[in-house]
């Protein structure tokens, strides 16, 4: 089935490793150029020579901190430079840390806004002049948090949501110019932030991190955690040419953990 990336360029952010980088190798082999990018600059060469050894879309890398407005700028003005215009936009970070609300101080609430929610906010201002010309694609990724909040996650639960808002909005005052955007909210993923997670749990609990695994494992009805490259598939759905309708809309990729109608 032809998806029709070839000849499109995507911007996928948090892509040196887990679900950015799941998501930016799906993009590649099915034609995408793809603008890679993280604050790793080591994890990025590699991530970079996977991809291009491939022999299917063209990936390239910026190493940008994107709770930085200037970084995000530049990262943006760098990729229409390299490929000459962005179809595709993936806004991904890394989640922030866990606890509870009386743990957080006023600077985990900003941090955990500027990197989970201004950083999206900023990356879709500085790309809209270049979308509108063409129309394009957005997803923003959030979790499934958004739907049902995760206990010691309150940093996570709260911008999570606000995701959600401004993907519903921009959905509306975008639809003009014929860009669609939705979020895409991922479960319990076999990723490196899903086991640090279990390792802070269990050493919360000081129960072993194969009993906080198999917990969670018995609340998925499919009982296994998700691949990268399944979710990959979903995301890279909502930005192909198939999506034509589609736009405004929070989906869960959990395997069915997640109760609420």
């Amino acid at each position: 089935m032809d998806f029709g990336f070839k000849g499109k360029t995507a911007l996928v952010l948090a892509s040196s490793q887990g679900l950015g980088k799941a998501i930016a190798t799906r993009l590649v082999e099915e034609g995408a150029d793809v603008m890679i990018t993280s604050r790793n600059e080591e994890k990025l060469i590699d991530v970079a020579n996977q991809l291009n050894a491939l022999g299917k879309g063209k990936a390239a890398f910026i190493k940008t901190d994107i709770t930085s407005k200037e970084e995000i700028s530049r990262l943006i003005n760098q990729t229409i430079k390299e490929f000459g215009k962005i179809d595709l936009l993936v806004n991904n970070a890394g989640g922030p840390p866990a606890g509870g609300f009386e743990q957080m101080t006023d600077e985990d609430w900003q941090n955990a806004f500027e990197l989970n929610l201004l950083s999206y906010i900023r990356t879709i201002r500085e790309i809209l002049p270049h979308m509108k010309q063409r129309g394009g694609k957005i997803v923003n990724i959030a979790s499934s948090s958004v739907k049902e909040p995760i206990p010691g996650l309150i940093l996570s639960n709260t911008f999570r949501l606000g995701i959600v808002g401004l993907t519903k909005t921009l959905a509306t005052e975008f639809a003009k110019y014929n860009i669609l955007i939705n979020t895409a909210s991922p479960g319990r993923i076999a990723t490196e932030r899903i086991d640090q997670l279990e390792e802070w749990n269990a050493a919360k609990l000081g129960i072993p991190k194969e009993e906080i695994k198999n917990k969670y494992l018995e609340a998925i009805p499919l009982n296994r955690y998700g691949e990268p490259n399944e979710f990959a598939n979903y995301v890279l759905f909502l930005l192909s040419d198939l999506n034509t309708y589609m736009t405004g809309q929070t989906f869960l990729i959990d395997g069915g953990l997640v109760k609420s109608i």
